[in-house]
Order: structure tokens, then sequence, then C-alpha cells
């Protein structure tokens, strides 16, 4: 049975960090790259909640001016010292290989290893993420303390691993709304254990896509899973006929720790995506950052390419490349919470909720205002706890409605939160003061 769509109904529950946590706890182990088994795997657990479509796209498929690399794979990997005691094993860690590294089965030096090493010095104690995917090279990650502990002898290397001709493969599933104009949500599957970057989103935006089943809404809403940068791109060249129908759009990522939140703007700046993020951040009793649009960052650069030019913003919680944790195996399950992905889930549903929700007015009584007090509505309206908001509510509304100006236009004029506008807006239609635009 369809439900009208209200944050209030079941989109939104006080459950839903918990459920969000536990399924990025489920795919934290998996070892993702940009192509193989497991971005495979991980699309087939997210395809265990959603009806989730799997494209798989050939080596060598050009995709505007990039083409599909080789599928890689890898079973296993490690470093044995001299008394054949595994001291890196990619099975406790699959950041301990540099993703897209090839096939290596050799005994060397000290001296040569270190050639294809890599440390944190100013972090002893962490697994750096690195990758080479379009560069055939191979490397351990480890910490650097360890590096630093290592004898001058001669260790075996192995690296079991495959680069061959295959597929890239990414998943789509569309929520059908009213309309064919669309919201894009999505998220990257490339990277191996991270939690935050970007099991968190990849969670967030599955269980989202999950409690919609049902709900009715004016526009559709398309939720993409597929690796960085080449995935979107990618995506984009097999759906250019049908991009345009992107009206809003938002790349999610790292949005289970407790900073932020950051939203970083479309780039074009002034979008409706752009002002209600915007304006549910500033009104979300955070403390939120708002940054302008960059080419550097995640898929949003790919999105708002002057090609595309789409409507579509990056929401986190700390920024990327700006914490500790980022790119190491200190994003770990430990630095994720369920608190801070409900938060985060709500902040997302909550913009949607506002662009499902604006609409034009036009007061039914321009001249004067109407006397409010013979209808019982001023000073009391629908019980909210904060009289003197909703009384300024109604008056902005009246004095706004005229036709042009939308619920948010308003929202952002009188500075209250936008579900406060919408509440009032509807009561004072249902006392026939109020018109909605056709």
């Amino acid at each position: 049975m369809n439900v009208k769509w209200d944050l209030r109904d079941r989109v939104v529950t006080e459950d839903i960090g918990e459920a969000i946590f536990a399924f990025a706890s489920q795919i934290y182990p998996i070892c993702r790259s940009i192509t193989g088994q497991g971005v495979r795997q991980t699309l087939h657990a997210i395809g265990a909640h959603i009806d989730l479509k799997i494209h798989e796209v050939p080596t060598g498929t050009a995709v505007f001016d990039w083409f599909i690399p080789r599928e890689w794979n890898i079973r296993e990997a490690y470093i044995k010292n001299r008394s054949g005691e595994k001291i890196v094993d990619f099975a406790q860690s699959n950041l301990h290989v540099m993703s897209y590294s090839v096939p290596v089965r050799q005994h060397m030096s000290l001296a040569q290893l270190k050639k294809h090493v890599y440390t944190l010095p100013d972090q002893p104690d962490l697994i750096p993420y690195r990758t080479s995917y379009y560069a055939e090279n191979w490397a351990f990650c480890l910490p650097h303390r360890l590096l630093e502990s290592l004898r001058d002898e001669t260790y075996e290397v192995v690296i079991d691993s495959s680069l061959a001709d295959g597929y890239l493969t990414y998943g789509e599933y569309l929520h059908k709304g009213e309309t064919e104009e669309e919201f894009l949500l999505s998220a990257h599957v490339c990277h191996p254990s991270l939690a935050n970057d970007n099991c968190s989103g990849v969670a967030l935006l599955t269980h989202l896509a999950k409690r919609m089943a049902g709900v009715q809404t004016r526009y559709s809403y398309r939720f993409l899973f597929a690796p960085g940068t080449i995935g979107a791109i990618t995506w984009l060249a097999q759906n250019e006929h049908r991009s345009q129908r992107i009206k809003y759009g938002l790349v999610v990522s790292m949005v289970g720790d407790c900073g932020g939140p950051t939203y970083k703007k479309s780039r074009r700046g002034d979008t409706k995506v752009d002002r209600a993020m915007v304006h549910t951040l500033r009104h979300s009793g955070l403390a939120p950052s708002i940054l302008d649009f960059t080419p550097y960052g995640y898929d949003e650069r790919q999105y708002c390419s002057p090609g595309f030019d789409l409507p579509v913003g990056l929401f986190q919680r700390s920024k990327f490349g700006e914490i500790p944790q980022y790119h190491t195996s200190a994003d770990n399950l430990d630095f994720i919470h369920p608190k801070h992905l409900t938060a985060s889930y709500r902040l997302i549903a909550e913009t949607m909720d506002l662009v499902e929700n604006d609409a034009v007015y036009r007061n039914t009584m321009p001249k004067c205002e109407p006397q409010l007090g013979r209808r019982g509505l001023y000073g009391m309206v629908g019980g909210d706890k904060d009289t003197a908001a909703s009384n300024m509510a109604m008056l902005w509304i009246l004095n706004l409605s005229d036709g042009t100006h939308s619920l948010l236009d308003i929202a952002e004029r009188a500075d209250l939160p936008f579900a406060v506008i919408r509440r009032t807006a509807q009561l004072l239609q249902r006392h026939g003061l109020l018109i909605e635009r056709a």
C-alpha cells in the first residue's frame, strides 16, 4: 500500500542508524577495487535489500576519453621473513596490498623490498591505503613501525593477483515517482576496508532505498553504486541521453563519523538541491561547513563537468583528506557510530522531503492581513511549542504567497525551518487562506 512521503512516517525511524551500521559492518571486510569480485560481492549484498540492477561493461569499452580497464582480482598476498613467518598478510588486512598490484613471487633483500613499500612515518602504527589503477606496479602497505623493525635479510614476497580482460561492474536502483524527473543519489563502491570512506555511504543509501519502498513520491529517485571516477564516467557515458532528467543530486560519502556535517555545492552553486541542503543544515542545530564547488573530490566532479553541469552536490561529515583517519587503517568500524549515521540519514531525508514538498501558493485574501484570531489560528498553530515562530511563519507565508514565491523561498527569507513553513502553509490551506498553484 502506498503511503504519502513524510518524514514522520517510516522513512526515518530511531533504529535506522543501527541498521546502517550493521550493513556497513557486513561489507567492511570485502576487498573492493574499481573492478573485480569484491565489487560484485558488495553489489550482491546490496541486492539482498533492494531490487538492484547490476551492469557489467567489458574491458576496453570507450567511455568518453577513458577506457574500461582490465579487471583486477586478488587471492592472497604476504611477506615472509627468513624463518618462514608471515610478517605481512593480506588475510589480516586487505589494505596491506596496493590496489591493482600485478602478480609477484620473488625472494629479495630488504633494500629491494623497501622500493615497493608504502608507510606513514607520521602515523607509524597505521596502514595506508594506496592504489595504482592505470600504471602496472606492485606494492605492500604496512605500519612504519613494522618497517623499521625489519632485519636486513632475504624476504619471500608473494602477491597472488590477476589483471585480465573482464568487466567494470556497477549497480543502480530506480524508485519510480509520479514524474520522470530524477533525484540522483550516488555512492562509490571501490574502496576496500575503509568504514567511513565509503562503507558508511553505501550502507546509508542502501537502507534509504529500502525504506522508500511503497512510499509515493513526486520525483523518481535513482540510487547509483559504482566505482569512483571511472564508474561515474561509465554511467554518464551509457546514460547521456537520460542524464538531463536529473534535477537534483547528492554524492554521499564519509557519513558515519562525528565531524561536520559538510556540504560542497554543485558547480552552479545555486541549484535547488544546493539551497535545500544548505537550508536543512543551517536549521539542523549542528555546525555545518558549506563549501563552494571545486573540481577535486568525489564523483560530483564528473556529474558537474561542463558537458553535463548537473545539479549534484557532495554530502559528507568530516571533509575528505582533512582527518587523520582518512585513507588509513584507522578508518575502521570503531570510527563510525550508529548515532552519526542516523543524523546523516536524517539530514539527507529531510533535504529530499523539502524537495518533494516545496510548492508555490497564492493568498486568497491578499488585500491586507486576514483576521487570524477569529479563525482560531493566531497564537495556536498546530500545538507548536514555538508559538512565536509559528505566528511569524503565518505572516510570512500570507505576505509572500503571491503565486511566485515557493515555500523554500519563504523559509529562506523568514529564516525559519522549512518544516515549520510547510506545516503552517498546510494549516492555512485547510482554512481556505491559500491555494496551491498548479
